[in-house]
């Protein structure tokens, strides 16, 4: 038997996770993961309608069973015996997605465009939320202090940002409409974080330009267990005078402080992947909705694809369920100088570029673009319904193999130079492509072999944009919305807007 957490105390009674609760939604088609702690060697029987399965708990009490797949519907209930037993009631089977990252994620119900009236109409029994307390480690829990509620007007106000997280609703709401079956929704973000705060230390030795930090969360344990094991003694001697403090009524002596772990913070190297990420293998999941990145942009992060790549890959090798889907929100534009930044203006659209091409790291994974829908002066876009519609594009398109759904905007595919013009062409064009206000297209640039951008006009013909400019008379490179102020009108006839782009790295 293989275990993904961390050793816990032996406890006499059986003990499972608190995401295993009343009211959980479990994955549809993947085994039914159920684990927790008991007595060593005591034997835990677990049960589903007529499914029954054992396991013996190992030295450190720990145990875990698989039961079989199942279809998705319900509800069930679950039995776990040991010396106690525990039934865990209302378990629907459907399908389960995890939901991480910054603000933009965390981002709840009630702070949205009609956040009121979303909240009323929030009345969905087949849907169910998981909100992960917000906790960072410097080492992997085993456990979150929450349990799954009922999607309704009442659950979807609660999280730290008012509410649940409004771009997993909407996401979920739009899956459970089209399939029909019961949706999970676990939200783990955290505002204003980095991405490595989200990365387990495997993902940083999977990538050699990531070695530092490898070498940074070795040394950090080292540090920890060196400060630990200087405490010892002197947190002996309090105990014994403590003792003697209570046998004699005497006052009790302040207890010895007790080392923090360096990495036990929201801005530390794997603090959140330890206390947010690691406590929910192994349950099952059938994908991953993202929306981060901010906060990589100042100071500029140029590793990010290659981090968010690993982080993929890390995360996919700890829940062993192979190549789950990876739905990721490509950032808004914003003036980042409302925030006093003091930066060139094309930095934000560089970490962008660095999220499109991890498309090409990561299989089976998907961008969604909103630089229609973004506000330069509000780092958090009111318009979280489109957002949670679009990822569901993907999932229904790519993962649920719904056809005949346009799932992403114009992706650049190429160029050619055509005397003093520069056709672009695109994948993903739909129905073809448009303007989103009926204006001619804005923000093409074209530089010649002096690598200056110009301004640029640019017209659509067929499934092609012709760019051209009287600046640049033999072109050489063309770029799109290649600013934190780009907000640009070109999309397909379905409504989707069209990734910014560079044809030259310069």
């Amino acid at each position: 038997m293989t275990l993904w957490f961390s050793t816990g105390p032996v406890t006499a009674d059986v003990v499972l996770p608190h995401i295993l609760s009343d009211h959980m939604v479990v994955q549809q088609g993947e085994p039914i993961q159920i684990w927790g702690w008991a007595e060593p060697a005591e034997v835990i029987t677990v049960s589903i309608g007529d499914v029954q399965r054992n396991a013996r708990a190992n030295q450190d009490g720990e145990w875990l069973v698989a039961l079989p797949e199942m279809k998705a519907g319900g509800p069930h209930e679950i039995t776990i015996k040991g010396k106690n037993t525990i039934t865990l009631k209302d378990v629907l089977v459907g399908e389960v997605w995890l939901c991480s990252g910054q603000s933009n994620m965390e981002m709840g119900l009630h702070a949205v465009q009609d956040g009121e009236a979303e909240c009323a109409a929030a009345d969905h029994p087949q849907i169910r939320l998981f909100e992960v307390p917000q906790r960072a480690s410097g080492q992997p829990r085993r456990d979150v202090d929450t349990t799954w509620q009922v999607c309704t007007p009442q659950t979807v106000r609660i999280g730290p940002f008012d509410g649940f997280s409004a771009v997993a609703y909407f996401f979920g709401r739009e899956i459970q409409k089209e399939l029909n079956v019961p949706v999970g929704l676990i939200d783990s973000s955290w505002g204003g974080t980095r991405i490595e705060p989200w990365m387990p230390p495997e993902a940083f030795a999977l990538t050699k330009e990531l070695e530092p930090f490898t070498k940074q969360i070795q040394q950090a344990n080292a540090d920890y267990r060196k400060a630990i094991g200087s405490v010892l003694d002197p947190m002996q001697e309090w105990v014994e005078a403590t003792r003697r403090a209570l046998d004699e009524g005497t006052e009790i002596p302040l207890r010895p402080a007790i080392p923090v772990h360096q990495l036990e913070g929201a801005d530390r190297t794997t603090g959140l992947y330890n206390g947010m990420i690691h406590p929910l293998v192994p349950y099952a999941i059938r994908g991953v909705l993202w929306y981060q990145g901010e906060s990589n942009v100042v100071p500029y992060d140029e590793q990010y694809a290659l981090k968010m790549e690993a982080m993929v890959r890390s995360w996919r090798e700890l829940w062993r369920e192979g190549d789950f889907p990876f739905y990721y929100v490509q950032i808004a534009p914003f003036d980042l100088r409302n925030h006093g930044h003091q930066i060139a203006p094309t930095v934000q659209a560089d970490l962008r570029e660095q999220q499109a091409e991890a498309m090409a790291l990561i299989p089976n994974s998907g961008m969604v673009v909103i630089s229609d829908i973004s506000n330069l002066r509000d780092i958090h876009p009111a318009n979280k319904q489109d957002v949670g519609k679009r990822l569901a594009l993907w999932a229904l398109a790519k993962t649920y193999g719904k056809e005949g759904i346009v799932y992403s905007g114009p992706i650049y595919r190429g160029m050619k130079i055509e005397g003093a013009n520069v056709r672009v062409e695109f994948d993903h064009v739909g129905g073809g492509l448009a303007s989103r206000d009926g204006k001619p297209l804005t923000w093409f640039e074209l530089a010649g072999e002096d690598k200056v951008w110009h301004e640029a006009t640019a017209e659509i013909d067929g499934n092609a944009v012709v760019v051209s400019s009287p600046a640049v008379p033999k072109p050489v490179a063309v770029r799109f919305g290649w600013s934190m102020l780009a907000e640009p009108n070109l999309m397909n006839k379905e409504g989707l807007p069209a990734a910014q782009f560079r044809s030259h790295k310069w």
